[in-house]
């Protein structure tokens, strides 16, 4: 019997990312860089966000966004590295990029549960 395969595990979290990239960050963008900076919006205070962000549910929905845009971005990457590159230790840009992605959400997960 074969082992089972994690790539398409690892092309869903793509799938997931790319989706969480192009629905939530241009508005996380134009609302953090461009509405509160500028006054169009009243930003939120301190206060209103560490209680948004300290529900659990928040939690749970941040972490899963960052996760998947992580894998996302290390995905991306690791093929643009083979395919634009040309670069053949594929092994150890799979390495590289998914283990910067790990240590990446492992530091969401310590900074969200510190701001909760």
């Amino acid at each position: 019997m074969s082992r089972p395969r994690v790539e398409p595990l690892v092309w869903l979290m793509f799938s997931g990312g790319g989706v969480m990239a192009a629905v939530f960050l241009p508005v996380l963008v134009f609302m953090f860089a461009f509405a509160f900076p500028l006054e169009w919006i009243s930003p939120p205070d301190h206060d209103h966000l560490s209680a948004v962000v300290g529900h659990p549910l928040t939690l749970l929905f941040l972490l899963g966004m960052f996760v998947v845009l992580l894998v996302h971005s290390a995905h991306r990457f690791r093929y643009t590295l083979y395919d634009g590159l040309q670069i053949k230790a594929k092994r150890t840009v799979a390495v590289l990029c998914y283990g910067t992605a790990a240590v990446g959400a492992i530091t969401t997960v310590v900074v969200l549960l510190s701001a909760a």
